[in-house]
């Protein structure tokens, strides 16, 4: 239970700490009453590629930020804890390669806001929990279908009224995120092995060593009798 609980503790410092770094940038803002959204990624720019590294730590406002603070954290805390070997590269590239997709594919404004890797994050653990095909992973793949099972509709434009939504970091971080997961299938947790499983190896071992397979790969035994002692 020490161990669990280590790991669970582990698995929301780095989600903590980033998200507490959004609000104190935003309180900052608000105290200094500077507007720093002109540090977002401002496509096929130079000067928009700084945002690359800045806009998701840029909120236009207390809602925008609490509304992907949530997320965040939760998602972030899902990553770290079952896929805790990959997780910071997961994270950092999910975070990178999203909004330089932006720079070089988004409309003509300034954009800011971490949906973009929130929106990563989810397709991640969404997507690796089908591909590894584990019940454990499969159920945090579950959890975000029902939780942020409605985020899809983000990357249509029309969707929503607002025109002011960078609908591009939504299906650029869901892109990527999915790519992620097909990437590191390997890496991280895997398909967990039970028992029934091993024995099941173990006897069909048994059965190649001692006969042999016939085109219809059906398992033919070869028996050795004992041969017969003439009387004298």
């Amino acid at each position: 239970m020490k161990e669990e609980k280590k790991k669970i503790y582990a698995s929301l410092v780095f989600p903590f700490l980033f998200v507490v770094l959004l609000w104190v940038i935003k309180l900052g803002e608000i105290l200094t009453q500077i507007d720093l959204g002109f540090i977002g990624v401002y496509p096929l720019k130079a000067s928009g590629l700084i945002g690359i590294i800045t806009s998701p730590l840029i909120h236009a406002d207390l809602k925008h930020l609490f509304a992907n603070s949530v997320p965040l954290f939760v998602l972030g805390a899902c990553l770290f804890y079952f896929y805790k070997e990959i997780s910071i590269k997961t994270f950092l590239l999910i975070y990178l390669i999203t909004g330089l997709s932006v720079w070089v594919g988004g409309r003509p404004a300034y954009h800011i806001g971490a949906s973009g890797i929130v929106y990563g994050l989810a397709s991640f653990l969404f997507f690796s929990g089908i591909i590894r095909k584990d019940l454990r992973l499969m159920a945090i793949t579950m959890f975000v279908a029902f939780l942020y099972g409605s985020m899809i509709w983000g990357v249509f434009p029309d969707f929503y009224p607002e025109k002011n939504i960078s609908f591009e970091s939504h299906f650029w971080g869901l892109v990527i995120g999915a790519v992620l997961a097909f990437y590191y299938r390997k890496l991280g947790p895997q398909k967990k092995k039970y028992e029934w499983e091993y024995e099941e190896e173990e006897d069909n071992e048994f059965y190649n060593s001692s006969g042999t397979t016939d085109d219809n790969n059906s398992v033919r035994i070869n028996y050795t009798n004992p041969k017969k002692e003439e009387p004298d």
